[in-house]
């Protein structure tokens, strides 16, 4: 049996954890930072079909996940920001994503890319989702999402900077939606009939 590891098509892995959570497990205890921990990760789970995503593991309170899109790895961290921004009084969260190869073995993924995901998440900050500009162009244009200013991390034990941007969620103007429910109708722009 070998022990090389299979060549794997580039994935996008994220990493999404709760700004905050070591204060509230002190301020409120082990017993309620589980609570918030534990419901941190069903509210991910639920939205990981949507999103062809995997779950890889649980760390404390931040979650591994990985998904074969980039487009649908960003849509997702807008998701996780998204579902946990509604909830009253819970943390907020971050998410770092980066898209590239990494290694599968003994049931767990390896490699600089892995990285450069859990790293972007620790440089994000609450309620955002940092993206690198990997992942960026492997997304290619996506509908109602917008990407910031592009910055370079410098990141923990990486020797290069990372070209990295915030991603959000794009909601159209109330007064703008009825006009994209309206079909576009050729107009006669003609004077009198004449061409």
């Amino acid at each position: 049996m070998s022990s090389e590891p299979l060549p794997t098509p580039p994935s996008t892995f994220l990493f999404s954890d709760l700004v905050g959570f070591t204060a509230l497990t002190a301020a409120a205890g082990d017993d309620r930072g589980a609570e918030v921990a534990i419901e941190f990760y069903e509210r991910v789970r639920r939205l990981l079909p949507t999103h062809r995503a995997e779950e890889l593991k649980t760390l404390g309170d931040a979650l591994m996940l990985r998904c074969e899109d980039a487009g649908a790895a960003v849509r997702l961290g807008l998701g996780i920001v998204r579902e946990l921004d509604a909830v009253p009084g819970f943390p907020p969260v971050r998410v770092g994503m980066h898209t590239g190869p990494a290694v599968y073995r003994a049931n767990d993924w390896y490699g600089m890319t892995v990285n450069v995901a859990a790293r972007l998440c620790t440089a994000a900050g609450g309620d955002e989702v940092l993206v690198s500009e990997v992942t960026r162009r492997a997304a290619g244009r996506l509908a109602k999402v917008e990407f910031g200013e592009r910055h370079l991390h410098w990141l923990k034990n990486v020797t290069e900077p990372v070209a990295a941007m915030i991603a959000s969620q794009v909601e159209c103007p109330r007064g703008i939606r009825w006009l994209a429910a309206i079909k576009p109708q050729r107009m006669d722009l003609s004077v009198g009939g004449v061409r």
